[in-house]
């Protein structure tokens, strides 16, 4: 793990700490895995300037509320610290917050949060970066060494572009349950956060309709302890489920629905749109980070999670680009920050670790 080598000699620094910098590194992005690589630089001595466009935790703080990971906590804990729950079961959305916040405190890590970056330019002579942020105050400017990018993956919402889309009563996040009591919720999708949704909901007094374009609920993208109920609530009518089926223009009080040739109305008071999040790349195109794939994932070195800019890094869910199938989560990003550890004071790349038999997340 990275802790044994926060000892090695970070020499090659002094060059770059004797060059006029406003800091050795500038790492972007105050998720889990920003923060256990902030907590990295600071025990090797790297001087480092921390960023984030929102708070810390950000993307995790509009998860529903009490919504429990997937993932143990054991695989979801970061730089050491153990995360506990009162009832030694996986962290709520609440309590994960905590912890983060805990670690934040206990290292006493300076994240300059709500400072988004607008800019990163490197300079080719001495391979340097200027990084420009735009908060409240106004603009700044700082000139570091490396980067690394830890902006995650799941940015924005995913959007049909139909009619009515953006009607008030129209919204790709799921918060609470309260506001649904007795009234008619169309939730479309079919992976996790939908049945979720589904199920709370229906729990809660809603009426509950489901649109989902496949012909049956993906089974494999969906958790164990939620496919059993889900599908039996669908086959007893109390969830109606709409398969084979795409929304083609939401109304106040319906949504039309599409299978085939056919089209026919269901009603809605309320309509979840959990189709999925897209990564915000602009950082990746400003740096000229070579983008690949369909999910535009950054190119990288797997030893080093250095890109194709020299000196410039990523770490976290941000190396999958935008994902279809999810298959990069925090449990499986660790390993990120002691790859870029090494790569910063020169020592040995760690084995790549043997793939997790079936993440949890």
């Amino acid at each position: 793990m990275w802790r044994i080598l926060l000892n090695r000699d970070v020499q090659g620094y002094d060059r770059i700490a004797m060059a006029g910098l406003d800091a050795q590194v500038a790492l972007v992005g105050a998720g889990p895995i920003g923060i256990e690589m902030a907590v990295a630089l600071k025990h090797a001595g790297i001087d480092y300037q921390h960023f984030d466009a929102k708070q810390i935790g950000y993307t995790i703080s509009w998860f529903p509320h009490q919504t429990k990971f997937f993932s143990s906590n054991e695989r979801i804990a970061i730089a050491g610290v153990p995360l506990q729950t009162a009832d030694q079961s996986k962290a709520t959305r609440e309590e994960y917050l905590a912890y983060l916040r805990s670690v934040v405190m206990q290292f006493d890590l300076n994240v300059n949060t709500y400072e988004p970056i607008i800019g990163i330019e490197r300079d080719d002579v001495d391979g340097t970066f200027t990084v420009t942020t735009r908060p409240a105050s106004g603009e700044k400017t700082y000139r570091v060494g490396k980067v690394i990018l830890a902006t995650g993956g799941t940015d924005h919402p995913r959007r049909l572009n139909i009619p009515g889309e953006t009607l008030p009563h129209v919204s790709a996040y799921f918060r609470e349950v309260h506001p649904f009591f007795r009234k008619r919720v169309l939730i479309v999708g079919g992976k996790n956060s939908a049945v979720e949704a589904a199920l709370r909901c229906h729990h809660a007094g809603a009426h509950v309709s489901l649109s989902y374009r496949r012909d049956m609920l993906p089974e494999k993208s969906i958790k164990y302890w939620l496919l059993p109920e889900i599908k039996g609530y669908i086959k007893d009518g109390s969830i109606d489920a709409y398969f084979q089926t795409t929304p083609v223009m939401i109304s106040p009080d319906h949504v039309t629905l599409q299978r085939g040739n056919e089209r026919f109305n269901v009603r809605a008071d309320f309509v979840l749109m959990l189709i999925g999040y897209e990564q915000e790349n602009k950082l990746f195109k400003l740096a000229n980070v070579e983008l690949r794939g369909d999910c535009a994932a950054p190119v990288y070195d797997e030893q080093t999670m250095e890109t194709n800019v020299p000196g410039l890094y990523v770490a976290g869910t941000a190396v999958g680009g935008t994902q279809d199938k999810y298959r990069v989560f925090i449990e499986n990003c660790h390993v990120h920050v002691e790859r870029i550890l090494n790569a910063l004071v020169g020592t040995t790349p760690p084995p790549t670790p043997a793939e997790l038999e079936q993440p949890e997340s």
